[in-house]
């Protein structure tokens, strides 16, 4: 996402926790010593082998080696946008950083950090977890934003703010988290400062593009300068400011939202429905297990409140542990013979489909774990059956066209047959895709849905607006990209009753959603039109129409509703190119949108919000919206 584009958009694991080693697909274990929480005793844990790109943090470690650590894993990443390593740390039960010596750091790209709990209080880091802006003018001196801070996790810990050692009293004021698109916090409990979701320290406030949150208690939440943002089944002590698109469902505390769009506020009660993302503990005895929680009805606040979350265990013993250089064949072997599937951090070549056929598999990824198409293959297929997962994982477009990166489902009539559940949804968590930006990317789809009764909470499917491609000339902007990454559509739904909370779809070359199937909820949407189409004619439907909209609902759907939506337009390389409506949709009274908003971001036009509906946006009125607080009008 840019505003104003930029020029370009360990330790390792420990040697007292060393484990298991993966031999021809089976998980062999050790046991190692690690001291718990208070130092009293010396619980065996059996750690299993995730690789070298996975550090274990244990409570026995000194507050400064812990920083050392951190920050060796930090210096590579803040900077590294396109680049291939993957890291996560991973805290073991117990507490870190004390009131003399607080723990600080900050997070870059392609990092999760999470801890190892049932629950977020058994981790408690006293200090702070920050993403600052990105400096990305004149050496790292000047465009400070907050735009391509994209790809990183936190979840399952308690953060207990305390900057009082910080001398930059600007810094020490909050705990930062400036982000864009591809980060999620989950299930944290955090307190003793505010949380703000903007950098207004490093050149002052500055452009920060969305994000999302789920599962969590929070402080007073300082938004600022985030243009969207989902918060989703937490508890807040309160929340200031919003740009243009602010969404809350299920959440205790949330604003109201009855003057909307000033404040461009959206509150649902409750969220229709929900599932947790899957996370990893490790139990009183050193076990390791995935926690796989349920799929609920109509919740609000968080999950853990009166306990464990309410689901399932799994032993870490019944995953295949991937490696990056695991063949596509071995692991098709382990999911066919029952088990799940967890990817290490890494980058993953796949030359051919991933197939997750059994009801209730759990694919987990950890450190953004990247599945990259070879050879024009689609690397991950879910095959309709009720109860399967897949979280943590990016879906990377490579350089020959695929026809899809993620199918979930068969096309109706396919033998596998149709037995999706309403009570046990598909679900994908975090599961984002990337059509080019570290290289050339081609895909007629990034992400189809051909199931009945999915879920999908937060993904972001980005065809690339910068990158390090050199398409032709290497400029950010040159036309050939629109000829050379290619991505048709973001997200296709054929099947009824699909739900979306959290969904991000930018940039694609027809419709970055085109909904087909009946039944469809969507809590939060965020759209950027193609930046790059060279001339209208590119940028006009076969019918006639001008330009594709942000999100495409088909004529034969009688039944979706979406809450909470914007679409915007920067049409870099040509700023008359004009798209008729930013979201078209049936005229029935059964189609319903509340709370839309188009935009102009500094080039192009919209001429309606939705349909024939809303005032157009141009550049005459640059970053001023246009509002539809509900179509059609009640």
């Amino acid at each position: 996402m840019t505003l104003t584009p930029p020029t370009h958009r360990l330790r390792r694991l420990a040697a007292a926790l060393a484990g298991a080693v993966l031999v021809a697909g089976s998980l062999t274990t050790m046991t190692a010593q690690a001291v718990p929480a208070g130092g009293h005793g010396k619980p065996v844990v059996t750690s299993p082998d995730l690789g070298p790109n996975v550090t274990i943090i244990s409570p026995d470690m000194s507050t400064s080696e812990i920083k050392g650590t951190l920050a060796a894993i930090s210096d590579k990443q803040l900077n590294d946008e396109m680049g291939t390593n993957r890291y996560a740390v991973l805290f073991l039960p117990g507490t870190y950083g004390t009131a003399t010596e607080p723990l600080h750091f900050t997070l870059g790209y392609y990092t999760e950090v999470a801890g190892l709990g049932a629950n977020p209080g058994d981790v408690t880091i006293n200090g702070s977890i920050d993403v600052y802006n990105r400096c990305l003018g004149d050496g790292g001196t000047s465009n400070c934003i907050a735009l391509d801070t994209f790809w990183r996790t936190l979840s399952n810990l308690t953060l207990k703010i305390d900057k009082s050692d910080v001398a930059d009293g600007c810094k020490a004021s909050a705990n930062f988290w400036a982000v864009s698109q591809a980060v999620s916090l989950r299930r944290l409990d955090i307190g003793g400062a505010n949380l703000s979701l903007m950098d207004y320290c490093s050149a002052g406030p500055q452009y920060a593009s969305g994000g999302y949150i789920a599962d969590s208690r929070l402080p007073y939440v300082i938004s600022g300068s985030q243009q969207q943002w989902l918060t989703r089944n937490s508890d807040v002590d309160g929340w200031s400011n919003g740009v243009w698109n602010q969404v809350f469902s299920g959440v205790v505390g949330a604003p109201d939202d009855s003057a909307f769009p000033d404040p461009p506020y959206t509150t649902i009660a409750k969220t229709p429905l929900s599932r947790e993302k899957p996370y990893l503990y490790v139990d009183g005895a050193g076990t390791w297990f995935v926690r796989v929680p349920s799929a609920q009805q109509n919740t609000s606040g968080v999950s853990w409140s009166h306990g464990m979350t309410a689901g399932r265990s799994i032993p870490l013993s019944e995953f295949y542990i991937a490696k990056p250089a695991d063949p596509v064949s071995r692991i098709n072997v382990a999911l066919a013979q029952g088990r799940n599937l967890l990817f290490t951090p890494g980058v993953y070549d796949v030359d051919r489909t991933i197939l997750v056929q059994r009801p209730d598999t759990v694919v987990l990824g950890l450190g953004h774990a990247t599945l990259t198409a070879q050879r024009g293959a689609t690397p991950l297929r879910i095959a309709d059956r009720p109860g399967i997962v897949v979280a943590g994982l990016t879906m990377d477009a490579g350089t020959k066209l695929s026809p899809v990166l993620l199918q979930v489902g068969q096309a109706r009539g396919h033998a596998w047959g149709r037995t999706s559940s309403t009570r046990n949804p598909i679900t994908l968590s975090d599961v984002y895709f990337r059509v080019g930006g570290p290289h050339v990317g081609k895909a007629v789809t990034a992400l189809e849905i051909n199931a009945d009764h999915v879920l999908v909470d937060h993904t972001w499917i980005w065809r690339a607006d910068h990158g390090v491609e050199d398409f032709t000339t290497g400029v950010e902007g040159d036309t050939d990209r629109w000829n050379t990454n290619i991505g048709r559509y973001g997200l296709v739904v054929n099947g009824d009753d699909v739900t979306a909370t959290g969904l991000f779809s930018e940039h694609f070359q027809r419709y970055s959603t085109l909904w087909k199937g009946n039944g469809g909820r969507v809590v939060f949407y965020q759209n950027e039109l193609a930046y790059d189409a060279p001339t209208q004619a590119d940028w006009t439907q076969p019918d006639g129409t001008l330009g594709y909209p942000g999100f495409k609902v088909a004529d034969r759907v009688r039944t979706l509703s979406l809450v909470g939506g914007g679409v915007y337009v920067y049409s870099r390389n040509n700023p008359d190119n004009v798209t008729t409506s930013g979201f078209e949709v049936p005229d029935r009274s059964g189609v319903t949108l509340h709370h839309i908003l188009t935009v102009n971001l500094g080039a192009g036009t919209i001429t309606h919000v939705v349909n024939d509906t809303g005032g157009q946006v141009d550049n005459s009125n640059t970053g001023t919206p246009q509002f539809v607080v509900d179509y059609p009008t009640p």
